[in-house]
């Protein structure tokens, strides 16, 4: 991981695709601060394509959609992507599953739910479940006291032994049923909203996050870059960023923007 105060302006030059994770990469300790909406705002302002991509519920990307100076969102993983279309006033709702699949699912997934909790003390249902609708959210350390490791990975065990596809974020274990990914649904966002081959543009694409369910991407995009607070899983994420910034959270982020913006 090399400083992002050292990428060179040239690769710099060539960034035209924001994709960032939300939580502990926009935010800090759970709130959005102007310092990172401000620069959603500058880089979408000066024509960069931003696209936050997240474990967070439908309920709250038909909100980002809507209201943030974004030009998309992909969330719950990856489950789906929301586009708000300024010009037609109407929300374009894209998922990976049928309709149907995900209502069986999500009746297996809240009966996954309560055997976590009983399994394993001390985690909870998410807060924001009543919003999901592909996935289950099991909280371990966002609106609960912190869990260890060790059950963290006790939870992320039992999900996957009941046949989900499971993750561990920075505040919550996610579960699902099906194999879409967030890297999946980001390319299809880009060839659908976009006309934009995701291979293609590799290298013209920031990434930016800061835990292990962003290592798949890190490890895809030559020019994912982490926040400083990544260095916190530093023993255990499969793969790296390319980059790290000096600062944590949100002013990493920020930090991201500056540097990118610099160089227009």
């Amino acid at each position: 991981m090399k400083p992002f105060s050292t990428m060179p302006a040239d690769v710099k030059e060539n960034i035209r695709y924001i994709l960032t994770d939300i939580d502990d990469t926009l935010t800090d300790e759970g709130r959005l601060r102007a310092e990172a909406y401000t620069a959603l705002e500058r880089l979408r302002e000066n024509g960069f394509v931003v696209i936050p991509i997240t474990g967070r519920p439908a309920g709250w990307c038909d909100q980002i959609a809507r209201m943030w100076p974004v030009d998309g969102v992909v969330g719950e993983n990856g489950a789906f992507y929301f586009r708000y279309d300024d010009t037609s006033k109407k929300m374009i709702r894209r998922y990976a599953t049928e309709d149907e699949l995900r209502a069986q699912h999500k009746v297996k997934l809240a009966e996954l739910g309560e055997l976590v909790v009983e399994k394993v003390p001390g985690c909870a249902i998410s807060a924001d479940q009543a919003y999901r609708e592909t996935d289950i959210a099991i909280d371990f350390c966002e609106d609960v006291p912190a869990l260890c490791a060790k059950d963290v990975h006790k939870i992320k065990e039992i999900c996957t032994e009941a046949g989900t596809t499971a993750k561990i974020s920075s505040i919550h274990v996610n579960a699902w049923f099906g194999q879409y990914d967030k890297l999946a649904m980001s390319a299809r966002i880009l060839k659908e909203e976009f006309n934009v081959e995701l291979e293609q543009v590799r290298e013209q694409v920031v990434y930016a996050g800061d835990s292990p369910n962003d290592a798949p991407i890190f490890g895809y995009f030559p020019n994912s870059v982490g926040v400083a607070n990544v260095l916190e899983f530093e023993s255990t994420i499969e793969h790296k960023p390319s980059w790290i910034t000096e600062k944590r959270g949100g002013a990493g982020f920020a930090q991201i923007a500056h540097g990118l913006l610099s160089v227009k």
